[in-house]
């Protein structure tokens, strides 16, 4: 899969990262960790451009989750349990999903996107929820451009190295996912407290 993606994305430029990226978040399983680093040493060789690959996977972020989002709001948990398998989900991915998003709602939409294996799914137990469509386009869209923009930067400064992004990704994912929660815990006790008082 990672030579296949390395080929798509070196012929295809900006429109091969838009449409791999909108797979990804429409729950097709493609490393964004490869995809974006990719672009982002494509830029660095001035065969893309940088705002342009970062705008690109961001894109392609909204439009995937997006349709997620719309398909499982029509059709529900027969649509990602039926059809979904065909493509990677499971049961298992729709849960973890489901148990990020029931603990920090519109919050984990955006904390979803910074997080791997979390961010291909999280569409799919919001588009189940009640929340609306404009403030979940306004929370992937936020999501989403740190993310990329931390990848491509990454790739770009690492040049030929790219593909080193996701081997160091890796050990940090379950640290980087902690964190992120921390952060999200912190700021909702404010919120409470400020509420409150």
């Amino acid at each position: 899969m990672s030579h296949q993606l390395i080929q798509i994305i070196s012929a295809g430029g900006l429109l091969a990262i838009f449409l791999t990226m909108a797979a990804e978040s429409a729950g097709i399983p493609i490393s964004s960790e490869i995809v974006v680093p990719l672009g982002g040493a494509l830029a660095a060789q001035g065969k893309l451009s940088f705002v342009g690959v970062v705008v690109a996977a961001s894109a392609g972020n909204l439009l995937g989750s997006l349709i997620a989002y719309l398909l499982v709001r029509r059709y529900g948990e027969a649509l990602i349990l039926g059809p979904g398998r065909r493509v990677g989900l499971t049961a298992g991915h729709l849960r973890l999903a489901n148990r990020f998003f029931e603990r920090w709602g519109l919050s984990a939409v955006f904390a979803g996107r910074l997080l791997p294996v979390i961010r291909t799914y999280i569409s799919f137990p919001a588009g189940l929820s009640r929340i609306t469509v404009v403030p979940f386009t306004l929370a992937t869209i936020f999501g989403a451009i740190p993310w990329n923009l931390a990848l491509a930067y990454a790739g770009f400064t690492l040049g030929q190295n790219y593909e080193r992004v996701a081997s160091v990704l890796g050990p940090f994912t379950i640290p980087i996912a902690i964190l992120v929660l921390l952060a999200i815990v912190v700021y909702g006790r404010r919120i409470g407290e400020a509420e409150a008082g």
